[in-house]
C-alpha cells in the first residue's frame, strides 16, 4: 500500500495539501467546521480584512447566475484588530495556516494592516486583496497598473516578515501584474479574483420595462476558463509560485490546475453548494495518486516554465 504525501512547500510555508480555503467563502475559517475536517485543508485564506471593521454594500449583494454567482458583499469584516484577538487564537490551534486576505482604500491602510498583523501569533501569510471588484475606492485599482502595484507591494514588503502573496484580477494584464508583484517582493501570487460582471432582473415600472441591477464580482465554473489562462501566463512570467482560483470543484479542475503550473488551488463558490469539498477533494486527490502508483504530489507536478 502506497503511503501519499500530498503536502508541498509554498513560498516558505508547508501545506499538507494543496486544496485550501478561498476568501470570502469560508467566512474566518471555523463557519466551515462542521462540514470540512479543517486540519485535513492545505490553508485558509481568511474574509478580507480592512483596518477598522466593514459593514460592506447594502443588500441585495448576490445573485445566482448561470455556470456561477456574482457577489457584491464589499468587504464586511469585523477589522484586523478583531480578527486577531478573537478570530486567529482558535484558528492557530487547528495547526492549519492561516493567511490573511487585507484589502485597503490606501497604500498606507495596506501598510497598517499588514504591520498589525506582522508577528500575529498563528498567522501564516498575507494576501493582498489587489483585485477585488465591489467596493467604491481601492481595491482592484491597485492591481490594474503595473507601477501602482509594485510600489504597493514594496511598502507592504518593509513592514512584514510574513509570506506575501499577491491576489491578482483578471482585468488586467496578467503576466504583467505578476511581474511587478515580483518585482516589489511578492513570495507568490493568487490568480484570480472575481471579474466584473452584472446581472438585471427585467421589471415593470410605470409601465415600462425596467432593469433591476446587481453589479460585483463573477465566480463559479464560468470563471475557470479564464482563471485556467491566467495561472499559466502568471507562472510563465515570473518564477513566483501560483495558488489557482476559479471554479473549482472537481479532481479533474484541480488537476487541470496543477497541470498548467498552480501549486495549490483555493476553493470558493463551490463551498456554497458542498461546505465540506475541500475535505472531499483532498481524499480524492490522494486516492488518485495512490491509484496511479505516486506516493508524493511534488513527483506528478510540472517542471518550472514547462
Amino acid at each position: 500500500m502506497v503511503v501519499v504525501d500530498a503536502g508541498l512547500s509554498v513560498a516558505g510555508t508547508r501545506l499538507k495539501s494543496p486544496i485550501t480555503l478561498a476568501s470570502g467563502t469560508c467566512g474566518y475559517g471555523l463557519e466551515l467546521a462542521e462540514y470540512e475536517d479543517l486540519t485535513r485543508l492545505g490553508a485558509i485564506f481568511s474574509k478580507g480584512l480592512t483596518y477598522e471593521p466593514r459593514e460592506g454594500n447594502a443588500p441585495w449583494r448576490g445573485a445566482e447566475v448561470p455556470s456561477g454567482m456574482i457577489n457584491r458583499i464589499g468587504l464586511q469584516n469585523v477589522g484586523v484588530k478583531a480578527f486577531v484577538s478573537e478570530k486567529l487564537p482558535p484558528l492557530a490551534r487547528l495547526g492549519v495556516p492561516v493567511i490573511a486576505n487585507v484589502a485597503g482604500a490606501t497604500v498606507d491602510e495596506y501598510v497598517a494592516i499588514a504591520t498589525h498583523l506582522d508577528g500575529a501569533p498563528g498567522l501564516a501569510g498575507i494576501e493582498l486583496n489587489v483585485s477585488c471588484p465591489n467596493v467604491d475606492c481601492g481595491g482592484i485599482e491597485f492591481g490594474t497598473d503595473a507601477g501602482t502595484l509594485c510600489a504597493l507591494v514594496e511598502r507592504v514588503r518593509a513592514r512584514t516578515r510574513l509570506p506575501l502573496w499577491v491576489k491578482l484580477t483578471p482585468h488586467a494584464p496578467i503576466a504583467e501584474m505578476a511581474r511587478a508583484a515580483e518585482a516589489g517582493g511578492a513570495d507568490g501570487l493568487c490568480a484570480i479574483n472575481t471579474m466584473p460582471a452584472m446581472a438585471v432582473k427585467p421589471v415593470l415600472r410605470e409601465g415600462r420595462l425596467v432593469p433591476e441591477i446587481i453589479r460585483g464580482g463573477l465566480s463559479g465554473p464560468a470563471l475557470r476558463p479564464v482563471a485556467l489562462r491566467c495561472v499559466y501566463e502568471a507562472r510563465q512570467a515570473t518564477r513566483l509560485p501560483v495558488i489557482g482560483i476559479g471554479g473549482i470543484a472537481t479532481l479533474e479542475d484541480v488537476l487541470a490546475f496543477l497541470a498548467v503550473g498552480a501549486s495549490a488551488v483555493q476553493i470558493g463558490t463551490a463551498s456554497f453548494i458542498e461546505p465540506g469539498i475541500g475535505t472531499r477533494l483532498d481524499g480524492e486527490l490522494r486516492a488518485w495518486l495512490q491509484a496511479s502508483g505516486y506516493a508524493r504530489l511534488d513527483e506528478v507536478l510540472p517542471e518550472v516554465g514547462s
